[in-house]
């Protein structure tokens, strides 16, 4: 079972990331980092910044990135990473990867493979950080993705392009409709998870991803299946969970050498 943390407001959740990811650069300072996009990270990356931690040779492979976008683009991801998470935090640019940057479109057939074979030779990622479609995706592992699925380019489905349109304008046709993401599987690989929601709109997913059953149809079902996964959402995220009396009780009395 995930160790769900329930929070009063996103602020404390984004504190209680950051001391996770803390803990793991103490012990390796040149720990692996996955690193997700869009506003639910915010939280952890501006708690981050306030440890004041020296994170020059952390690295960090993006979950995603969408194709089609010029060079520069300011929601790229790559462009996003940079400005809030790369700049912010002191990382080195040159450590920091994104799916199918620098490949013309006739080589994204093997974006996949060169991104798996990237993560492997930094060591894989030690921590990474997760956010939750409505339809409970995670990354743009859309409700039917395999879950032993690795890195690929995949379709976006009009919802999740729906959801993205606020960055974009509100125009969905400026939202690409294609993407490079890493796989189920590829996440499953991670030493940590940590998946985060804010928000009554992820209610829902966030309690089939946890207590429903594993299936493709709820995409982030499959961190059931992982050894050391946390779930942090706020009251309203995580209004829908069962047995939400029994996380506020095991995390309140979890053991000193667990108060991570």
């Amino acid at each position: 079972m995930a160790e769900v943390v329930i929070v009063p407001d996103q602020a404390t959740g984004g504190d209680i990331a950051a001391r996770r990811i803390a803990s793991l650069v103490h012990a390796k300072p040149d720990a692996v980092l996955g690193l997700a996009t869009g506003s639910t990270p915010l939280p952890v990356w501006s708690a981050l910044v306030a440890l004041r931690l020296d994170l020059a040779r952390v690295g960090g492979f993006a979950l995603d990135e969408y194709i089609g976008l010029p060079e520069g683009h300011p929601e790229s991801y790559r462009a996003v990473i940079t400005r809030e998470v790369v700049e912010p935090l002191g990382l080195d640019p040159a450590l920091v990867h994104v799916p199918a940057e620098g490949l013309s479109a006739n080589a994204l057939a093997g974006a996949g493979e060169a991104y798996e074979a990237a993560i492997r030779a930094a060591g894989g990622v030690d921590l990474q950080i997760l956010g939750i479609g409505r339809t409970g995706h995670i990354g743009f592992n859309e409700p039917g993705s395999s879950l032993a699925s690795l890195t690929r380019v995949k379709t976006l489905a009009q919802w999740t392009r729906e959801d993205n349109a606020r960055f974009f304008d509100g125009d969905v046709a400026r939202v690409p409709q294609h993407c490079v993401t890493q796989g189920l599987g590829t996440i499953l690989r991670a030493g940590q998870l940590v998946l985060l929601a804010w928000g009554e709109s992820k209610a829902e997913a966030v309690a089939a991803a946890v207590e429903g059953p594993v299936t493709a149809s709820v995409p982030a079902s499959v961190i059931q299946l992982h050894r050391d996964v946390t779930v942090i959402v706020d009251e309203a995220a995580g209004s829908r969970l069962r047995y939400a009396d029994y996380y506020r009780q095991a995390w309140d009395q979890r053991p000193e050498w667990d108060r991570r």
